[in-house]
């Protein structure tokens, strides 16, 4: 048997990994997508081999991740529950398009995931498998009684890795885990699974690798252009850069000035709540910027209608469906809703805020001469409004003089 496992060398795919080969004496194929875990991919190869694996493919997917992806996502101002900027979801269909495309190409039966049966990843691992490869098998460890028998907590899985040698970085000291890409790393489980536990306490200090703690941030301000097309970031700074690139920039600015910081209680697919801490520097500062140049691009309605769709869209993100008909439905009409939203945002980062501190655009709807408070004849009539009042009030005046009237307004009659 050949089984493609969607391996990071964390904790929990490491004992996975050795658990796949020896339960269903099967050949191990670990696939690492790199998409900006940077440092954490060092040695990641011979870590695999030395687990098990008979090959690790490791393959670069950055630009698409950050093209095709973060990006089209940032267009629909996509914010889970107006907080978590959906850094662990967006990645998932990503790695598990590839996965199913090396699952084919090596003839493999089946496809692997180290996702516990409590969280969102498994869903969305396999809702893209679903829609890109129906024919493929998953094996879902964590669903199989005999593993969680094995491993019922991850005690038991931090002394399995040191039995068998496995070098992971999870400890007793350090329960925690974390999940790092371009767009941002998480922290959950351990100490975390406290709501009332304090994250941002100076015990906890070490945890955090992609920013300062606002209070640690330089004490003067600093400011950063970004130059828009479409409703992408195409400049930092007057420099043109590619949307891998922005990212990196982003995270680096974001970061030196504790910026993205997020600590939520969310509601997780499968029907629990769960608490996450998330680092996310450069795409809080992206979206922030993208919204202001909306702000001043944007028609009023089609902003709205746009704005409506934004937790449905975020929704599905965070649930998986990321392959869906209505996500690409929905896309398309973002899509048409930023042709205009171009032009240049100035921003002032400063101890964990995003400050606007200019925005301007060729096409700009914002007129001067309508908006002053001057006298102007010719652009706006302030005696119109007289009229605009008097027909949106009507309704209302009504309604008052039924009940004045000693009318009902259907209160009392329930």
């Amino acid at each position: 048997m050949k089984i493609v496992l969607a391996y990071s060398g964390g904790l929990d795919t490491s004992v996975v990994l050795r658990w796949l080969k020896e339960n269903y004496k099967a050949e191990i194929i670990a696939f690492c997508a790199d998409i900006g875990q940077e440092e954490e991919l060092a040695g990641l190869e011979d870590k695999a081999l030395k687990t098990g694996a008979s090959k690790c493919v490791i393959e670069d997917l950055q630009e698409e991740f950050a093209r095709d992806f973060i990006f089209p996502m940032f267009q629909a101002g996509a914010l889970y529950e107006n907080q978590y900027f959906l850094g662990t979801s967006i990645a998932r269909p990503l790695i598990a398009k590839r996965m199913v495309e090396i699952a084919r190409a090596e003839k493999a039966d089946a496809i692997a995931h180290g996702a516990t049966g409590k969280g969102n990843d498994q869903v969305r691992f396999e809702l893209t498998a679903a829609a890109l490869a129906p024919e493929v098998k998953v094996i879902a460890p964590w669903r199989e009684e005999r593993f969680r028998k094995k491993f019922p907590g991850r005690a038991e899985m931090i002394a399995f890795a040191k039995k068998n040698k496995i070098p992971v970085e999870a400890s007793a000291e350090k329960p925690y885990s974390t999940d790092r890409n371009l767009l941002h790393i998480s922290f959950e489980s351990g100490v975390l699974e406290d709501p009332w536990f304090d994250a941002s306490s100076k015990k906890m200090r070490g945890m955090y690798k992609l920013s300062v703690s606002p209070e640690d941030a330089p004490n003067e301000s600093e400011h950063v252009d970004l130059g828009f097309e479409g409703g992408n970031c195409i400049k930092v700074n007057g420099k043109r850069l590619s949307p891998l690139v922005v990212m990196q920039t982003l995270n680096k600015l974001g970061g030196k000035h504790g910026i993205g910081r997020v600590d939520i209680v969310e509601n997780r697919f499968v029907g629990m709540k769960g608490r996450g801490v998330y680092e996310t520097p450069g795409g809080a500062i992206l979206h922030f910027a993208h919204r202001q140049m909306e702000t001043l691009t944007m028609d009023r309605e089609v902003m709205h209608l746009r704005d409506s769709l934004i937790p449905k869209y975020s929704e599905l993100v965070y649930n998986g469906f990321w392959f869906s008909p209505e996500r690409e439905a929905l896309q398309a009409l973002v899509t048409e809703t930023q042709r205009n939203v171009s032009g240049l945002v100035r921003l002032k980062l400063y101890k964990g805020n995003i400050i606007v501190a200019g925005r301007k655009s060729p096409k700009s709807l914002y007129d001067p001469k309508i908006a002053t408070m001057e006298g102007e004849k010719s652009a706006y009539d302030q005696g119109d409004a007289t009229g605009f009042i008097r027909l949106n009030a009507l309704r209302l005046r009504i309604r008052a003089a039924l009940t004045q009237a000693g009318g009902s307004t259907g209160k009392k009659d329930r």
